[in-house]
């Protein structure tokens, strides 16, 4: 379980974030939406303490981000960014390798080689392995990063972003592979998403934000609809079924 009690982050007297007071259940993926501005990426950056609060407190699965050992912390919760481009010419496999730095220190054992080899295949890269980051597709490549988290294997995980730039047949293939993390592998994912489709088609939970505070915070089943997304976006928003559950439409 992740617990932000009271949870600010000030930047002027006119921008700020929180106060966030919010519990996301263990299990499951938890979808971060709202406009541009609303403070979700800053919010998850703040629980994987990439990002220092000015009061208030995070806990992830009991342990208090502002008070635990870095270390320690990287073996509890992985959060990958949307700045994740390596300069460096990289394997996919030396990438994913990254992934276990906490518990190896870069000396890796077999049991990280096995670790690393079940999160490449668990991605469906184990043909890409030996190919270089820069000789992949877009798709592909957030692929590698996202197995590279898995790699860290930590039973939180937090994604800012992870469809950015990706196509509609690429997102839909990792948010698949989400939501099978998230359940064969029994990771808690938090997510930021722009898209609400998909938030409310993958997601277990969904957190609306709106000015840098959460405003609405539930399943699907009770975020999709009319009142609480055009209220969010502030745009008209239209909730209707679709075949597979229910659509926005906001165009």
């Amino acid at each position: 379980m992740i617990t932000l009690n009271d949870v600010q982050k000030k930047y002027s007297s006119e921008v700020s974030i929180g106060p966030v007071t919010l519990q996301i259940p263990s299990g499951g993926i938890t979808a971060l939406v709202g406009p541009n501005g609303a403070g979700k990426s800053t919010m998850l950056t703040m629980v994987g303490r990439l990002l220092g609060i000015d009061s208030g407190s995070i806990e992830v699965a009991g342990y208090d981000v502002s008070k635990t050992n870095s270390k320690d912390l990287a073996k509890i919760v992985s959060i990958l960014r949307q700045e994740n481009h390596f300069v460096t010419r990289l394997t996919v496999r030396q990438l994913v390798g990254f992934g276990r730095y906490p518990h190896s220190k870069g000396r890796l054992t077999t049991a990280d080689e096995e670790i690393i080899s079940r999160s490449i295949d668990f991605l469906d890269l184990s043909e890409l392995e030996g190919r270089y980051l820069d000789e992949l597709s877009g798709g592909q490549r957030q692929r590698a990063y996202v197995a590279m988290v898995l790699a860290q294997d930590t039973d939180t995980v937090l994604l800012d972003e992870p469809l950015n730039n990706l196509d509609m047949k690429h997102s839909v293939i990792m948010m698949r592979h989400l939501k099978r993390a998230a359940a064969e592998l029994n990771r808690t994912i938090v997510i930021v998403l722009h898209d609400i489709n998909f938030a409310g088609h993958y997601a277990d939970y969904i957190c609306a934000m709106k000015q840098g505070k959460v405003v609405e915070f539930g399943t699907p089943e009770r975020i999709m609809c009319d009142e609480i997304l055009t209220d969010v976006f502030e745009t008209p928003v239209r909730v209707i079924a679709g075949p597979e559950g229910p659509l926005a439409v906001y165009y």
